[in-house]
């Protein structure tokens, strides 16, 4: 066992599987079109021991339960339009991410925290974006740090102004650090607050009250304690006006994960995850459906979580937050297919046919979302388009998010070549976090060989075609498929895991940026820096002497 893995029966390996019958930090709440979020952050209840989880602060144990209750929404309550956050503690809001945690937590550890409550975080606007769940954030109290970006995730923020609760984002002066979930970003690119005021309000410990943070625009309403209710209220019933969410009647639900941990690796029914620690390698399978027909809503419906499209989504996306947290030393990720290809045809089709149904709506939105987080994850990717590969449609995806892909040409025994096929949906049904699909970020917006790629819907293409178009890097024969795809692993292990990381991160996303990719490039950046410089996490740093009474000493050099 490496020493950075954990091994599946230690308590040290965290698992993201959750249920809102034990949640010990939220109430999930529903009455129509309105769900209420409310955060109660239970003390004694830390993820990891050493730490109190005072003043609503939060950990990963905290985010985990946020992650699964906006799932349960999504599936459980397609009536909900509007979801609203807020806080179950008189006169606290939320006071960020808890800072004794992030002292005591190892590098891997906080980037790996931050890195999980941002996806969070542009989940929510995703939603919002593409489903048109709406969000308000109803700040009942004080608000900072951590809490204040959960808030700005929101659609809307409605701010108590009862003259003492602040907003805060007060990482720069307390903690020698800058806001772990985007919060400068989405206050200068979606907010756009003032440069001035926002360099003010992000080195002020203080924060503001809600008149001042009304008017620089940091929140949108605020309302007298004796009328919040009301307000809340109020603003909801425009969200709920304003949200495109169809009217749904039931939904499905979202049962536990059939899954298997042991040393060998993590094994699903759709996915199975085989890790050579030697190597430092995962090896992810995906296995496609095995119906090659095009379903009715009556059967998709009546399938629920075990529809294919869905529970292949739940099993990889766990899969790569188990892989991100507990293996470490597992730098690269080898993303392999099987299956027949024209059942993935059938099942494109049938996502084509009924998008507009909520249910497959969402299903397409989970997917979206987890190919999102394979795109952001600090792994390399490599594909292995080999015998049985079944890179088809909505499985191409994975093809297409790997920094190289591998595919085997078979010259005397054609029948045995793998192929690569694309339909309609690898052109916009799964954009990436820069709003473009993986083909028209692989070429660059160029619209000329997007056209080329576009022309072959529906074609196989054996490894030579697929070479020819650009849609793989290295096409090796048979004969030298092995030395080749043996040597190019070799060589990317040999390499500096944090120079792999800034790379991949900077090369992954050409064209427009966006607000997500502005926030996933700046965290890349500074959280492999200034997580590591002694002005934060040294003996004398602001992290490590927060709350003990002593003032930070800092290496005063602009480096």
């Amino acid at each position: 066992m490496s020493a950075a893995a954990v091994s599946p029966t230690s308590p040290e390996y965290v698992t993201f599987d959750r249920h809102p019958d034990h949640y010990a930090h939220w109430r999930l709440s529903s009455d129509g079109a309105v769900a209420t979020l409310a955060l109660d952050v239970a003390e004694d209840k830390g993820l990891k021991p050493g730490y109190k989880l005072k003043l609503n602060s939060y950990d990963l144990g905290v985010d985990i339960e946020l992650y699964d209750a906006l799932q349960r929404i999504r599936f459980e309550h397609p009536q909900v339009k509007v979801v609203v956050i807020t806080s179950a503690k008189d006169r606290m809001f939320c006071s960020g991410a808890n800072i004794y945690m992030l002292g005591l937590s190892s590098h891997a550890w906080k980037v790996n925290f931050c890195k999980f409550t941002n996806e969070t975080r542009n989940g929510i606007e995703d939603s919002s974006r593409h489903s048109g769940l709406k969000f308000l954030a109803a700040v009942n109290g004080t608000v900072a740090g951590g809490g204040y970006e959960l808030a700005l995730a929101c659609d809307e923020i409605l701010m108590v102004d009862d003259r003492s609760s602040t907003v805060s984002l007060p990482e720069v002066p307390l903690l020698g650090v800058l806001p772990g979930t985007g919060g400068l970003t989405r206050i200068i690119d979606k907010r756009r607050v003032r440069r001035d005021l926002a360099d003010f309000f992000c080195t002020t410990s203080e924060g503001v009250r809600g008149d001042r943070a009304k008017l620089w625009g940091l929140v949108d309403h605020i309302a007298k304690p004796q009328q919040f209710k009301d307000a809340t209220a109020a603003h909801l019933q425009r969200l709920i006006d304003a949200s495109t969410r169809p009217a749904a009647s039931a939904g499905i639900a979202l049962t536990p994960l059939a899954r298997v941990i042991d040393d060998a690796g993590i094994h699903y029914s759709h996915v199975d995850v085989r890790l050579d620690r030697t190597q430092r390698t995962a090896t992810i399978i995906v296995t496609a459906p095995t119906t090659a027909a095009v379903l009715s809503l009556a059967e998709i419906h009546s399938r629920a979580a075990a529809w294919w499209p869905l529970a292949m989504a739940r099993e990889l996306d766990d899969a790569i937050l188990l892989l991100r947290l507990n293996e470490l030393d597992i730098g690269t990720w080898i993303l392999q297919t099987r299956g027949d290809p024209f059942a993935v045809l059938a099942l494109d089709a049938t996502l084509e046919a009924h998008q507009t149904d909520w249910f497959v709506h969402e299903t397409i939105g989970m997917l979206r979302r987890t190919f999102a987080r394979l795109d952001v994850s600090s792994r390399t990717l490599y594909a292995l388009l080999d015998e049985g590969s079944c890179f088809t449609g909505t499985l191409a995806e994975l093809a297409l998010a790997a920094d190289r892909s591998f595919m085997l040409q078979w010259p005397d025994e054609p029948e045995r070549a793998p192929h690569l096929t694309l339909s309609h949906v690898n052109f916009g049904l799964y954009p990436m976090v820069n709003y473009q699909s993986r083909i028209q970020t692989r070429f660059c917006s160029d619209p000329v060989p997007v056209a080329r790629v576009h022309a072959k819907i529906g074609t196989a293409l054996d490894a030579a075609a697929a070479l020819e178009l650009g849609l793989v890097t290295f096409a090796p024969d048979d004969l030298d498929w092995a030395d080749e795809v043996r040597l190019a692993l070799e060589e990317r292990t040999s390499l500096s895991p944090d120079a792999l990381t800034g790379m991949e991160a900077s090369l992954r996303f050409g064209g427009a940026e966006t607000l997500e990719t502005r926030i996933f490039s700046r965290l890349s950046a500074w959280q492999n820096w200034i997580f590591i410089r002694p002005n934060a996490v040294g003996e004398h740093g602001a992290l490590k002497v927060f709350g003990t009474g002593r003032k930070a000493q800092f290496n005063w050099e602009r480096v």
